[in-house]
């Protein structure tokens, strides 16, 4: 799974998220994403990363090996 495809299901589902996504050993399986969306505010960081992982639509540990997520409320 490459960084277009992580971004484009994330968009969908948080369409106004701010998406920075890292290639982090340069290999395609491992990524660092940190994402701002003013659908955080008011939830704690396992409600916000539940509905990032909810985006990638079950491909998480089997398309996407690895993906450290950073997640942030926008203003």
């Amino acid at each position: 799974m490459n960084l277009i495809e992580i971004e484009n299901l994330v968009k969908k589902a948080i369409p106004d998220a701010i998406i920075d996504i890292q290639d982090l050993a340069g290999d395609g399986n491992h990524y660092s994403a940190t994402i701002i969306s003013s659908l955080f505010k008011g939830k704690s960081k396992i409600e916000q990363h539940k509905i990032v992982y909810n985006a990638l639509k079950g491909k998480m540990g089997n398309e996407l090996h690895a993906l450290a997520i950073k997640t942030k409320e926008k203003d």
